[in-house]
């Protein structure tokens, strides 16, 4: 027993030393390995310093100087300014004026570091504790890394990288701060980044945000103003005061909290009210932009390439644009839309709409909108039917008609027969309109409506003379503004000349030569028409206590409205409708339409004099009658026929003789001088003008017989002619 329990005793002994062993030598293993990780991490720390360091050392020796970096921007100022040199709109990036260190307000850069980097003076560009406390929260949260950046890896960033959010950027950040901490002092990178951080509208840097949201300096910052800027960084679309000013005042708040916190201002200065600073009026935020977006993508076709800030000078009248704002606003039905575009004799664009608010619709309906005119359409119809010879005064006759299965009706319901021209056209008879453009060819009225300028498809059924063609309402003004011109083209342009900030002259508009489209006798024609519409016409209510002349526009089941129409040199059109095209009620092209037209029309030209309309037709030689002709030339030059188309030779050397045929009558009293009275000489004879080499040269002052073949030609026969001799003049 002894014995045993001897043995279990050793075992026991043995078992205890065992494990003591294997505890120590397991104890020793977890040093070792503890050493090793330490010797190793420490290498691997001291390597990655160490490439940190020659990384951070290549970036600041890549690095532009101070001087550089502060002559750097991002990208291009267009500043737009109207026909009288006012200034409208500035776009792309402001950069305003450069500020030094001490220039800039006390309280700005207080504000900065308040809200985006408390302990900027004391990091190195980047903030250990703020990386470690965002990896923290990140972990403990399960959100992503943020708000990490640093006011210099904020201007590592905006100057020198992208905002992408990866890894690889952030790194790029990091080095790229820590290197212009290394080469730059703290006060010249807050200089630098107050000078170039963004701060919404297009303004870059303090002076320019100062400029634009307080129209002053950003040398007279004040706390509350401080605080605004400030807190525009973070999210300037979101705070801007001209987006949002609840929004800005809030977040001014939550900046003035953090710059007490701080100790940079007391709480009194805290408490101030935000909500009284003054904020500067936004111009040029709204209709002016319609013509913009029209005109500045053209400086790409019109000017090199350049990176320079421009100013561009345009057309625009402010004061116009303002009144045709109004007349648009003021007269558009519930529910719709308007646009309305105004052109000079020469096509600058003085004014130009296209909605009722550029804020919450931005399309251009004026110059992109495919619309249907209407029956402002049938001034292309009328055209070509004057061209063909056509008058203000023929007759016409209003009665219903179907033309390849098309019928027609008049907006009225009925007929009234038999009417002229100027009627028809005044009261915009579709019955007229329509065997008019039968008559002269679908195709010519096509033809007419791209002489003047109309670029969309045109179709050529028959119902496109009432305006089943879409158009945009600026090349429809161009039409008619040719007609204000004389029947020359007109050219609509927007840009006067392009200068750079200096004055440097970049480009300067050169006036097309006129090319005229029509004859004069048909400009009047149309005059003439265009004026009575407006005075007796569907287009009364354009009136506008001078000469106007127009035409309305209404198409089915009243989608659209149109007006366009034109008085003292200016053509202006407008339209009316819905985006979505449906119909509108009551819109009709000679009410809202035409009452904006001429609510826009009073102001446009209340300081031009009036002008008359030239409407006296001076027909063509082939369209006169035969009393109405005038004689061109010397009368020698002319061949005489009577009314049965035989030739009256002129008198020998003494020019054309007056013939009569008719005797005297024997019966007839006497006249007061004693004389026989004769019969009413007959009818004037028709002058054919010789063709060139037709007539011989005369013989002692006398011309030679006219050739027979001259005779078969002017009177339209063939074979043998059949000349009678001339009439005998009556005895004296």
């Amino acid at each position: 027993m002894d014995k045993r329990g001897d043995r279990r005793k050793r075992s026991k002994r043995d078992g205890r030393a065992k494990r003591a062993a294997s505890e120590t030598r397991e104890g020793g293993r977890f040093a070792r390995w503890m050493k090793r990780l330490f010797l190793w991490g420490g290498a691997i720390g001291a390597l990655g310093l160490l490439f940190l360091a020659i990384a951070v050392i290549f970036a600041a020796r890549s690095l532009p100087s101070f001087y550089q970096l502060k002559a750097t921007q991002n990208a291009q100022t267009i500043v737009v300014r109207a026909r009288d040199g006012t200034e409208i709109v500035e776009l792309g990036p402001s950069y305003g004026k450069w500020l030094s260190s001490n220039e800039i307000p006390e309280v700005m850069k207080d504000a900065m570091i308040a809200v985006e980097d408390r302990r900027f003076y004391s990091h190195p560009g980047v903030d250990p504790y703020g990386l470690g406390r965002a990896l923290y929260t990140a972990a403990t949260d399960d959100r992503r890394v943020s708000a990490t950046s640093t006011i210099t890896q904020q201007l590592a960033r905006n100057v020198f990288l992208n905002s992408n959010r990866t890894l690889d950027r952030k790194l790029r950040e990091g080095v790229l701060a820590l290197a212009l901490e290394w080469k730059f002092s703290k006060q010249q990178i807050l200089e630098l980044y107050l000078n170039k951080v963004y701060f919404g509208g297009g303004a870059y840097g303090i002076d320019s945000a100062s400029r634009k949201f307080f129209s002053h300096p950003g040398t007279d910052l004040s706390v509350a103003e401080a605080a605004i800027i400030a807190g525009l960084v973070k999210a300037p679309s979101r705070y801007s005061p001209t987006a949002d000013v609840d929004a800005a005042v809030g977040r001014a708040g939550v900046v003035l909290r953090l710059m007490e916190e701080q100790g940079y201002i007391t709480p009194a200065q805290a408490s101030v009210d935000v909500s009284n600073v003054k904020l500067k009026e936004e111009p040029g935020q709204n209709s002016v932009r319609y013509f913009t977006d029209w005109a500045l993508p053209q400086l790409d076709l019109l000017l090199p390439e350049t990176f320079e800030p421009i100013e561009v000078w345009t057309t625009l009248d402010p004061g116009m644009q303002a009144a045709a704002t109004a007349a648009i606003k003021a007269n558009s039905p519930t529910g719709a839309q308007g646009a309305l575009v105004s052109l000079d004799r020469d096509g600058a664009i003085l004014a130009l709409v296209g909605g009722t608010d550029y804020v919450e619709t931005n399309y251009n309906r004026a110059t992109s909108a495919l619309r249907q005119p209407g029956s402002a359409w049938k001034l292309f119809v009328y055209l070509a039917a004057l061209e063909a010879g056509y008058t203000p005064d023929d007759r016409v006759v209003d009665t219903p008609v179907t033309i390849g299965g098309w019928s027609p009706r008049n907006s009225s319901g009925r007929n009234i027969g038999e009417t002229n021209l100027r009627t028809a056209f005044a009261y915009s008879i579709n019955t007229v309109a329509a065997q008019l453009g039968n008559e002269v060819g679908f195709g010519t009225v096509a033809s007419m409506a791209r002489r003047f300028g109309i670029t969309t498809p045109i179709t050529t059924y028959p119902s496109m003379v009432l305006g089943s063609n879409e158009t945009r309402l600026i090349d429809m003004t161009r039409a008619f503004a040719a007609i204000s011109a004389g029947g020359n083209s007109v050219e609509p342009y927007g840009i006067v000349k392009v200068t750079t900030a200096d004055g440097e002259l970049l480009y300067r508009h050169e006036q097309r030569r006129a090319a005229q489209l029509i004859p004069d006798y048909v400009t009047a024609g149309i005059t003439d028409l265009l004026q009575t519409g407006v005075q007796t016409g569907t287009g009364r209510a354009a009136q506008i206590g001078r000469p106007v002349a127009g035409k309305t526009g209404t198409t089915s089941s009243n989608k659209d409205g149109y007006f366009v129409g034109f008085s003292s040199g200016i053509t202006t059109g407008v339209w009316m409708g819905r985006d979505d095209n449906r119909a509108v009620s009551g819109l009709q092209g000679g009410r809202a339409p035409a009452q904006a037209f001429a609510a826009y029309m009073r102001y446009a030209v209340k300081d031009r004099p009036v002008e008359e309309f030239v409407t006296e037709l001076k027909l063509p030689e082939w369209q006169l009658e035969p009393d109405d002709e005038y004689l061109f030339g010397d009368p020698d030059d002319y061949y005489y026929i009577d009314e049965q188309g035989n030739l009256i030779e002129p008198g020998r050397g003494e020019g054309p003789v007056e013939q009569n045929p008719y005797p005297a009558d024997p019966n007839a009293p006497p006249s007061q001088d004693g004389t026989t009275p004769r019969p009413p000489a007959p009818p004037p004879t028709r002058r054919v003008p010789p063709p060139p080499g037709s007539q011989d040269r005369a013989v002692d002052g006398a011309p030679q017989a006219v050739g027979d073949d001259f005779l078969d030609r002017a009177l339209g026969r063939g074979g043998e002619p059949r000349s009678q001799p001339a009439p005998t003049p009556t005895p004296r």
